[in-house]
């Protein structure tokens, strides 16, 4: 019998379709390869995800960097150019020409002219350093040593040594005024804890009262000991007073900026709340007085040579976080970059716009600085109803 003869229709009722004089099983035919379209279909969905992700994220770090790059080229180009503009300008009338040709001309640049610019570049540094650490350990934008009364207990520091001590050296004054806006400060925080903050414009309140009611004390004491004067001259914020010899002592808040920028991470951390704070391991009550002991220092130094500055720690570290981010560490450059070129351009209108007269820095700076304050509330305003 043929071997055709001798198959068996399959239990479907198909013959198999294998060569004659096999055993009539077939072999299961291979599986075709995955196209790349099933293969992605086939991708799970969270690996897309953290993928696009990841694109993204890397993307928004390149364009940070190039942001920073364009904003920090700006500010190094525009402090420079203020800060010739600062040697130049003045009562006595300074050129490169004759800068060194006239006795006179030279002897006014050093003895003035680059005390006063280097002056107003750390007195800058000091007050915007001063309020990014502020807002970070309150918590709140809107703080700021002028908001926060710290300056006010300078001030009454200051005067309590005049009358203690009229003859003081300036470095007791210091020590005095520090020592006195640091206790503020600490009355400040104090408050803080013992009220119900329930929108953050009540945070600059509270300390812009308290702040209110040391400035009145101060004034009395001023006038029963016959020094409105000297206070008048310590609220005034000027620097057409500064000589060599005297502004020596704001070099110190090189040291303050250069510890704020090593204890920037625990800042940061404590930035987040007391509870958040000591989950992740920080001292937090520690790293505050850290903070308000580095605040107090920056104050009263800048308090006893320059004299009140209100608003620049306010404006400054907003204006950065809002270009830049929160990132206290990388921004603190920025912040003293933009704090110099804020103070300097306020210096340089004072000089100029009643030329040869000049009004103070800290009253161009205080106008300033009331605007951008109330733009600021209206934003968070805006930001909070939305």
């Amino acid at each position: 019998m043929s071997s055709a003869a001798t198959r068996r229709p399959t239990p479907g009722g198909e013959e198999p379709s294998g060569p004659a004089g096999s055993s009539g099983e077939t072999p299961p035919a291979a599986a075709p390869a995955p196209t790349a379209a099933v293969a992605t279909a086939r991708r799970p969905v969270g690996a897309g995800r953290r993928a696009a992700n990841g694109g993204e994220l890397a993307s928004r770090s390149e364009r940070d960097r190039r942001t920073r790059r364009v904003v920090g080229g700006v500010l190094i180009v525009g402090v420079l150019a203020l800060v010739v503009a600062s040697l130049l300008v003045g009562g006595y009338d300074i050129t490169l020409a004759n800068l060194f040709t006239d006795p006179g001309a030279w002897f006014m640049f050093t003895i003035s002219r680059i005390p006063r610019t280097l002056a107003l570049v750390l007195a800058a540094t000091a007050m915007s350093v001063s309020g990014v650490i502020m807002q970070m350990i309150t918590q709140n934008k809107f703080v700021e040593p002028t908001t926060a009364g710290t300056s006010q207990w300078a001030g009454l520091g200051i005067l309590l040594m005049l009358i203690a001590f009229p003859a003081a050296p300036p470095m007791l004054r210091m020590v005095a005024a520090a020592s006195a806006a640091f206790l503020g400060t600490m009355v400040f925080l104090a408050a803080l804890r013992r009220i119900a903050v329930t929108t953050s414009i009540v945070v600059p309140l509270v300390g812009i009262m308290l702040g209110a009611v040391v400035g009145s004390v101060t004034t009395f004491l001023a006038g029963q000991f016959d020094l409105l004067q000297a206070m008048s001259a310590w609220r005034s914020g000027g620097f057409s007073s500064i000589v060599e010899g005297f502004y020596e002592p704001l070099w110190a808040v090189l040291v303050v900026t250069v510890l704020t920028w090593i204890a920037a991470d625990r800042f940061t951390v404590a930035g987040l709340g007391r509870d958040v704070a000591t989950n992740v391991g920080l001292d937090y009550d520690r790293t505050v007085v850290l903070g308000t002991a580095l605040v107090a220092l920056s104050t009263g130094i800048t308090a006893v040579v320059v004299g009140f500055i209100p608003f620049l720690g306010l404006i400054v570290p907003n204006l950065v976080s809002m270009i830049l981010g929160d990132d206290i560490r990388a921004n603190l450059p920025w912040v003293a970059l933009t704090g110099a070129a804020f103070l300097l351009a306020c210096d340089l209108v004072g000089r100029t716009i009643v030329a040869p007269m000049e009004i103070p820095a800290s009253v161009v700076l205080g106008v300033v600085g009331a605007t951008v304050f109330i733009g600021l509330v209206l934003r968070q305003r805006r930001v909070m109803s939305a």
